[in-house]
C-alpha cells in the first residue's frame, strides 16, 4: 500500500511540475493551448525514446 501511495504522490508531483512549467512559459492567457502543445511534445519525445534505433534493427537482423 505504501508503494501505491508513493507512486500516487510521484505522479501528482510530475503533473504539477508539468503545469508549473507550462504556466511559466505560456502564462495564464494561453495555458490550455500551451498545455496541449507541451503534452504533444512530451508524448512525441516518449514515443521516439522508446522506439528502437536503426542500429538496433540492423543488429537484430544480423543475429537471425
Amino acid at each position: 500500500m505504501a508503494l501505491l501511495r508513493g507512486l500516487f504522490w510521484f505522479v501528482l508531483f510530475l503533473f504539477f511540475t508539468f503545469c508549473f512549467v507550462v504556466l511559466f512559459e505560456y502564462g495564464t492567457h494561453d495555458f490550455v493551448a500551451g498545455f496541449q502543445k507541451e503534452f504533444e511534445r512530451v508524448k512525441t519525445f516518449a514515443m521516439e525514446a522508446t522506439k528502437p534505433g536503426a542500429k538496433d534493427k540492423d543488429k537484430a537482423k544480423d543475429k537471425k
